[in-house]
């Protein structure tokens, strides 16, 4: 053996002993040790060097994604020896359901992994924490991983609370429009019965929030809370029966 990363370590009758630094993957296969007796006694070894993989990548993102639109994250590392794992997870809880592809070099008898996740992009998947894990037996159970946090943008879930069960003639009540939705909703437009609120002085809106003050009976009829973003728009009614 000649080269300079192979240092004789120890060397007497009974024993001879090298080092090898700064191992690649070409320092793999049978080693001989050699006894010069008549005649000539030997005793061999095979080496394995595990190939490292490499950090793996997660390609496939854009955002923002918009709701119902598919997704493909892909994972790749490469330099594995054998072929690494790969698994996916989503906020910490592992998705099973992916594509698994491995892909022999046939010079440094390495191996390129890669695996996909496929799914529909949804509004609970918003800034959810997707991560690829890599386990191989090279990274002493420290696996490598590569995170990515979604963004979905979707449309505006609309919600009407009302202050009072049961509203009374001369009592007051508020109605709160609640409205969630990314980019985040403009503000709210309220109506009654399809038209404009028809009594602006009670009937008073202050963001999303409709307060009517001394109630009566023409107060009676549909309410209607709309709210929109650039994705979309989407309403919700209250019907108030003033008792």
């Amino acid at each position: 053996l000649r080269d300079n990363r192979i240092e004789l370590v120890r060397a007497s009758w009974h024993e001879l002993s090298i080092s090898v630094s700064d191992v690649s993957l070409s320092d793999e296969g049978q080693y001989t040790c050699s006894l010069f007796t008549m005649p000539v006694k030997t005793s061999k070894a095979f080496l394995t060097v595990l190939g490292v993989p490499e950090k793996p990548q997660i390609t496939g993102f854009t955002s923002p994604v918009m709701e119902g639109e598919r997704m493909q994250l892909t994972c790749k590392t490469s330099g594995s020896k054998p072929a690494a794992d790969i698994r996916w997870f989503k906020n910490d809880k592992e998705v099973k359901d992916v594509k698994y592809l491995k892909e022999e070099d046939a010079v440094r008898k390495t191996f390129t992994v890669s695996s996909t996740l496929d799914f529909l992009a949804d509004r609970s998947d918003d800034g959810a924490v997707v991560s690829c894990r890599v386990d191989h037996e090279s990274l002493n159970s420290t696996p490598q991983i590569a995170m990515q946090v979604l963004e979905i943008h979707y449309t505006p879930l609309v919600k009407i609370i009302s202050s009072n069960s049961w509203p009374e003639e001369g009592q007051s009540i508020i109605l709160t429009c609640e409205s969630k939705g990314k980019p985040v909703p403009e503000p709210v437009l309220w109506t009654k019965d399809g038209g404009e609120l028809p009594d602006p002085e009670r009937m008073v809106v202050n963001g999303r929030v409709l307060s009517i003050s001394f109630l009566n009976k023409t107060d009676n009829g549909t309410y209607r809370c709309e709210a929109k973003n650039p994705i979309g728009r989407n309403s919700t009614e209250y019907v108030l029966i003033v008792h």
